[in-house]
């Protein structure tokens, strides 16, 4: 084996078991570990395919990046039905995977977090504790550029039903998504309680704020062929920010826990 090989294998080792991240929060900033996404792909470039068939369902796939084994000592359920966490992905004591959901490389998953069926966590995604993937909904993956921050969900969020959440998004703390938004690097915030735009920062990332209660809506295009026709652009909405009333409406059943 290779030098370099051998660390990809021990750095998938640090990140599984959680002494490693993508990217971690410092003096309350969020930074990327640049060298680690580095070395994972160099994962990739240096695996071959190999054939990765279980049972009756065929995969290829670079032997480098297989799918991860859970036992129950790692406190981890995972519900049958299809779900896979790959290789160099981690995932706290108390999460809880409902079939079929996928977790991909360099992504971590803090304690606490349920993601829902058909759900998705991209590739160095950061997730934090007490978060809730619903159903159909995706968190993007960054891979490249290597110094991009990847999206980062903190605790306590609340994503609902097929929503997307992409290009290094920061969703802050106890931030409601409702179902079905988007929010990418291109599309601003319109946030209602005050009558302002959140639009990319410096580093080109949406930064959703703390508490805030996210719902899809419009805006009117304002000159044009398509301010005549009447058109009107997709928005992301703050409706408000979180309250008791909200909380309770979003509180999981501890039983299912």
């Amino acid at each position: 084996m290779t030098e370099e090989l051998e660390r990809f294998h021990q750095v998938c080792r640090d990140l599984e078991c959680g002494s490693l991240r993508v990217a971690e929060k410092v003096d309350g900033q969020w930074r990327v570990n640049s060298w680690v996404k580095e070395v994972i792909l160099s994962g990739f470039r240096l695996g071959k395919l190999a054939d990765m068939s279980q049972g009756c369902f065929s995969f290829c796939d670079k032997d480098t990046v297989p799918a991860r084994s859970f036992s129950v000592e790692d406190g981890v359920r995972i519900v049958p039905g299809g779900s896979t966490v790959r290789t160099g992905a981690y995932l706290a004591k108390s999460v809880i995977m409902m079939p079929p959901a996928y977790v991909n490389i360099g992504a971590y998953v803090d304690e606490g977090t349920m993601i829902d069926s058909h759900a998705l966590v991209g590739s160095c995604a950061q997730v934090g504790k007490r978060v809730h993937l619903s159903a159909a909904s995706q968190l993007g993956g960054v891979l490249e550029p290597v110094g991009a921050l990847p999206v980062i969900i903190e605790d306590d969020v609340f994503i609902g039903g097929n929503c997307g959440i992409y290009e290094g998004t920061l969703v802050k703390e106890g931030a409601v998504i409702g179902t079905g938004v988007i929010i990418n690097s291109s599309t601003a915030i319109y946030d209602a309680t005050n009558g302002s735009f959140i639009r990319a920062d410096e580093t080109g990332r949406i930064i959703v704020p703390q508490g805030a209660v996210v719902v899809s809506g419009s805006r009117p295009v304002t000159k044009g062929p398509g301010a005549e026709a009447g058109i009107h652009l997709y928005c992301p909405v703050i409706v408000k920010y979180r309250d008791s009333k909200t909380s309770s409406s979003i509180t999981l059943e501890d039983l299912l826990r």
